[in-house]
């Protein structure tokens, strides 16, 4: 649920996602989300013709408020990345942080028309912007990305990107290509990351991911032939690896996580 002119100034309690630059702003001593009323919340008062309700949690409503450049310099907030504030979140509430994120992003940067020029407004009944001149209207942007666990007898397939921090190893992605299945991207993706083949793909799960505007499109798989050989660019080390011996992996809350923990429960269940 996306709502952009929501009723809120009377609203008791509720989940507020105020946003700044590309970070999320918490209360120092209140980590996670801000949660209150409106009216508690003075310091963004100047913002309310920008609240955009983004969904519900716990049967309370979820605001965005985006500050853009700005930062509501007091001793009391804290600005966190949105990766760090994402790992602080259970399940509903990444979601709807991601949410927002995404629907930040989407009205920063559809200020106007990609056609003529001209300045788009946004239209009050569903998230999109209008341009009132050529009657261009955009909707926010959604990439598709595939992400692939690749099982090998007993072990795991895991790379490490060459932005991945702390020594990180995942499971392989990429952005699906114009044109393209999902299947056809997982089997491109793989041969052009590390150069193996791979089979019985079997389809896992999705999870929206606001880096910056990312769907991710999970898939299960079995290393067919070739031996590994990393790109040097996006991959600058793979190897297959035994469950009782994994490098630093994701955490479970992401998809690559999840299929981490997939691919082990499919090989111990034989």
């Amino acid at each position: 649920m996306i709502q952009q002119n929501p009723v809120f100034h009377d609203v008791a309690d509720a989940w507020w996602i105020v946003v700044s630059k590309e970070n999320i702003l918490q209360y120092s001593e209140q980590p996670g989300l801000i949660r209150g009323s409106w009216q508690t919340l003075t310091e963004f008062h100047a913002w309310q013709d920008d609240v955009i309700q983004v969904g519900e949690v716990d049967s309370l409503p979820c605001y965005m408020l985006d500050l853009e450049s700005q930062f509501v310099a007091t001793d009391e907030l804290d600005s966190l990345s949105l990766r760090a504030m994402l790992m602080q979140l259970p399940g509903e509430l990444f979601s709807v942080v991601s949410r927002a994120w995404q629907v930040a992003l989407f009205l920063r940067t559809h200020r106007f028309c990609g056609c003529c020029g001209n300045k788009m407004s946004r239209v009050d009944w569903e998230l999109a912007t209008q341009c009132h001149t050529c009657h261009h209207r955009c909707y926010p942007r959604i990439s598709p990305c595939i992400i692939v666990a690749i099982r090998k007898g007993n072990q795991i397939l895991l790379a490490k990107g060459a932005h991945h921090k702390n020594d990180m190893y995942s499971t392989l992605a990429g952005f699906v290509e114009s044109g393209e299945t999902l299947e056809q991207a997982v089997h491109r993706e793989v041969f052009e990351e590390v150069g193996v083949k791979v089979k019985n793909l079997e389809y896992f799960a999705s999870q929206p991911w606001p880096f910056p505007h990312s769907l991710m499109c999970g898939f299960l798989a079995e290393y067919d032939s070739g031996d590994i050989n990393v790109d040097g660019e996006e991959i600058i080390a793979a190897q297959f690896y035994d469950f009782d011996a994994l490098p630093n992996i994701p955490p479970k809350f992401s998809i690559a996580g999840r299929l981490i923990s997939a691919t082990e429960q499919k090989i111990r269940n034989g």
